[in-house]
């Protein structure tokens, strides 16, 4: 009873100290939107036995962990980022090794801090990213969370690969033009930024028979500062949709190379607003997500 007694005094005297989320400061950030080869499915395979799939847990050294690496979590709180990135996100499927990682590593060094945003959601069509679907939506509300849990940054890029679930209808893939360059359009113009740079993939594989119809729209887009990054070639794994995680290494590394060879890319970056600043009036900036396959 004296040992209660003392103990809860100690609590009273001494009560256990809760430390506030860090708040990155001056942090480049790049949003990760599309299916699921941008969520990554790297290193994820069939098991049998249990008939689910799982990932094999594997992390390429290009895809390691650093604490000048950040990830924004479904709760919309900051965390050091590691694989998999899309693991509170793309909740319904197992995701491993995707893109984001290897490019984040390439980038760090030059920019100090970089905050990721994951959204890529599998087996979305481009139809529910329009601008008032679901999707759509709720990318520009996880945008403005990342501006809210910043304490000051800059968005650098939007990332986006996405279409395999377009390949299986003529009609999607015949619009799918229209609908991507309505997308970006409208994305832009919520991030109050004509300019923000979009690294798209073309599509190395496909769920349908409109694989061409849909690549030719994403290297045809034809907007200013949409660069677009080839994935044809590059292996998959056994099911004949999903990038290996050699192959997610490589897609990373040629997203760098893309964003990096922009003419005077530091002249595009855009300012996120502090929290302060945001409550108080100023414009609102914001970014990319996505949902479900």
């Amino acid at each position: 009873m004296n040992k209660i007694f003392v103990f809860f005094i100690v609590f009273l005297l001494f009560p256990p100290q809760i430390q506030p989320q860090t708040i990155p400061r001056n942090i480049s950030i790049f949003i990760l939107a599309g299916q699921s080869n941008m969520a990554g499915r790297g290193g994820v395979y069939d098991n049998t036995s249990k008939n689910i799939a799982v990932w094999d847990g594997v992390v390429p050294p290009e895809c390691r962990p650093n604490p000048s690496i950040l990830r924004l979590t479904a709760k919309l709180e900051w965390e050091e980022a590691k694989e998999p990135l899309h693991v509170d996100i793309d909740v319904n499927k197992t995701n491993g090794v995707g893109p984001g990682m290897s490019f984040a590593n390439r980038v760090v060094n030059r920019f100090g801090q970089v905050g990721l945003v994951p959204c890529a959601i599998g087996g979305t069509k481009l139809s529910q990213w329009q601008k008032g679907e679901f999707l759509y939506e709720e990318t520009v509300k996880r945008a403005k969370a990342a501006a809210v849990a910043s304490g000051g940054g800059t968005y650098q890029a939007v990332l986006w690969y996405q279409g395999e679930s377009d390949t299986k209808s003529m009609v999607d893939a015949s619009v799918y033009k229209k609908r991507l360059v309505k997308f970006f359009n409208d994305l832009r113009n919520d991030l109050q930024h004509p300019n923000l740079p979009i690294i798209q993939v073309a599509l190395a594989s496909g769920g349908g028979p409109y694989v061409d119809a849909v690549r030719k729209a994403q290297l045809e887009t034809d907007l200013e500062n949409v660069h677009c990054v080839d994935a044809m070639g590059l292996p998959l794994e056994p099911d004949g949709l999903h990038l290996t995680t050699s192959s997610q290494v490589r897609l990373g590394q040629m997203m760098v190379d893309a964003f990096l060879a922009i003419p005077s890319s530091a002249d595009l970056y855009v300012a996120i607003p502090s929290s302060a600043e945001l409550f108080s009036g100023l414009s609102v900036l914001v970014l990319l997500p996505l949902f479900f396959l």
